[in-house]
């Protein structure tokens, strides 16, 4: 296993956000991490980056423990990309590209679209255009797991579903481990292999991509705090 997580929580100001988490994801697979807003899916993806540091449980990487700040992870292979999208809006994109880990021509190859935009500023792109961005350099670097937070945020559909579709071609291509936090579950779990939903900081319902896309009811019940545990699989 990747990464597994047990027990985990983790918070701001001494008052834990979420409460005894377990979570795991293995090489190649695309996790979903799904709740409703303040359910604690941020702060998830910010303990597991080392933003912020748990105040319980064990996170364990390639079965040793995962420790030290967000750039002492990322020499392990741990990548994030923020909800904010982490581009440098007054560097150039080809700036932005070069900043990261991998060479800027297999970015390029990734999203070619944004070959036209190398000499505009990150700050003047569209939305859509940050995230490919933000994405190209991340996986040009072939992380071994990447955490990424609302990668839909006020995008078009068509923008999101690309997005959706390189990040599954990088689990099934270079057997990236993708932990995704997203509000639009059904899209996002139509490209997962596992989810997870949250609620108020605690697991309330689990199963496989196909799982949960087939059992409408129990996510909307998963959601507002009264379904089953678990779907079974």
């Amino acid at each position: 296993m990747l990464l597994k997580v047990e027990g985990m929580s983790a918070g701001y100001s001494g008052v834990d956000v979420i409460r005894e988490l377990d979570l795991t994801i293995d090489k190649g697979e695309v996790v979903a991490l799904l709740g409703p807003n303040g359910a604690g899916k941020t702060t998830t993806l910010l303990a597991l980056a080392g933003v912020l540091v748990p105040t319980s449980g064990k996170v364990l990487y390639r079965d040793a423990p995962l420790r030290g700040a967000l750039h002492q992870r990322a020499r392990r292979g741990v990548a994030y990309i923020s909800e904010q999208g982490s581009v440098f809006s007054r560097l150039t994109t080809l700036a932005n590209l070069q900043l990261g880990p991998g060479p800027v021509a297999d970015a390029l190859a990734l999203f070619p679209e944004l070959e036209p935009l190398l000499k505009r500023r990150g700050g003047l792109l569209s939305g859509g255009e940050q995230r490919m961005l933000a994405l190209a350099r991340s996986l040009a670097g072939k992380p071994d797991l990447l955490l990424v937070d609302e990668l839909s945020l006020g995008l078009a559909p068509l923008i999101v579903t690309r997005l959706l579709e390189r990040l599954r071609a990088a689990a099934d291509e270079a057997g990236t481990a993708v932990l995704i936090v997203e509000q639009h579950a059904s899209q996002v779990l139509a490209v997962s292999d596992r989810g997870y939903v949250l609620r108020r900081g605690r697991l309330s319902l689990s199963g496989t991509g196909s799982e949960l896309l087939d059992s409408p009811e129990a996510l909307q019940s998963a959601y507002l705090g009264a379904g089953p545990d678990a779907v079974s699989g």
